[in-house]
C-alpha cells in the first residue's frame, strides 16, 4: 500500500518532467540529401512551411539567421506562411529578407488563401499550377508548384497536366504542394522531388516510437507527419513546419524546423 501511494505521489512529478524535456521550441535545422543522375553539380533548396506568422525574436532573425547559415541556392515557401489570425509582420520582415538575397517560390497553403497575394507583393514567384524551369549552378531544374486546393478548384487539372510534363522533362523536377496527405496524386509525375508541409510534425512526437499523433488531413497517427519518405525514384520530405505560438495543440518532442534539401 505504501509502495502504491508513493508511486501515486511521483506520477504527477513524472509526466511534469515529461513535458518539460519535450517543451522544445528551439528552431532545429533538418538536412536531407538527395542523389539524382539528373545533376552532376550540388544544388541546395531551403524549404519553409507553415510559419504561420509566429516570432522568431527581434527581426526574425534566429530564423533568418539559420535560412543564411545554410547558404542556400533558392528558398521554397510551401504554404501557410502567413496566417489568418495573427497579424502579417513576423512573416513580411522574413519574405523581405529572403526576397533581397535569393530567389524564392511559393505556393499557397490551407491558411494563406484568406490572406491574398502578399507573398507575390513581396517580389517572391508564385507557382499555381505552374512549371517554371530553372538553371542553377549550371544544372537544370523543374520547379513546379500548386495552390492549395482550398483556393484553386483547379487543382486536380493543373496536378494532371504537371505530371505530365514531369514525365517528360529532361530535368531535376521538384513538385512544391502543402498537403503531404496527396501524395497518391502527386506519384504519377514521376518527380524527382516532392516537398509538403501542413502536417506540423503531428504535434506530439516520442522520438524513435511515435513520429506523430494527429495531423490535419490525416487524423491520429498520421502517415505523414513529418521526414522523408521514398517512393521508386521519388523523395518525398515533409517539413514538421515553423509554426509554434499559433497551434492550438502545443508541440512536444517537435521542434519547429528548417528543412535544407541538398541535391547532388
Amino acid at each position: 500500500m505504501k509502495g502504491l501511494k508513493k508511486g501515486l505521489l511521483l506520477l504527477p512529478a513524472a509526466v511534469l518532467l515529461f513535458v518539460l524535456l519535450g517543451w522544445d521550441h528551439d528552431l532545429k535545422t533538418a538536412i536531407y540529401t538527395v542523389e539524382s543522375g539528373e545533376i552532376d553539380g550540388p544544388v541546395r533548396i531551403a524549404c519553409l512551411t507553415d510559419l504561420h506568422s509566429c516570432n522568431y525574436g527581434p527581426g526574425q532573425r534566429e530564423l533568418l539567421e539559420a535560412v543564411d547559415a545554410a547558404a542556400p541556392d533558392l528558398v521554397v515557401l510551401v504554404g501557410d506562411i502567413y496566417d489568418d489570425v495573427l497579424p502579417p509582420d513576423n512573416t513580411d520582415t522574413v519574405l523581405t529578407h529572403l526576397a533581397a538575397r535569393y530567389p524564392c517560390f511559393y505556393v499557397t497553403g490551407n491558411h494563406d488563401v484568406f490572406c491574398g497575394d502578399t507573398a507575390e507583393a513581396h517580389g517572391i514567384t508564385a507557382l499555381n499550377g505552374d512549371a517554371f524551369p530553372l538553371e542553377v549552378n549550371g544544372q537544370h531544374l523543374l520547379l513546379c508548384g500548386l495552390s492549395d486546393p482550398r483556393e484553386s478548384p483547379a487543382f486536380a487539372d493543373n496536378l494532371s497536366a504537371l505530371n505530365e510534363q514531369a514525365q517528360s522533362a529532361e530535368a531535376f523536377t521538384v513538385l512544391l504542394s502543402h498537403r503531404p496527405e496527396r501524395i497518391g496524386q502527386y506519384l504519377p509525375g514521376g518527380w524527382d522531388l516532392i516537398l509538403s508541409g501542413h502536417a506540423h510534425g503531428g504535434q506530439w512526437r516520442i522520438p524513435g516510437l511515435l513520429n506523430g499523433l494527429l495531423a490535419p488531413g490525416q487524423g491520429f497517427f498520421p502517415k505523414y507527419a513529418g521526414g522523408r519518405y521514398d517512393f521508386e525514384g521519388t523523395a518525398f520530405i515533409v517539413s514538421r513546419g515553423l509554426a509554434k505560438e499559433s497551434t492550438r495543440i502545443p508541440r512536444l518532442y517537435n521542434p519547429p524546423e528548417l528543412v535544407i534539401v541538398n541535391i547532388q
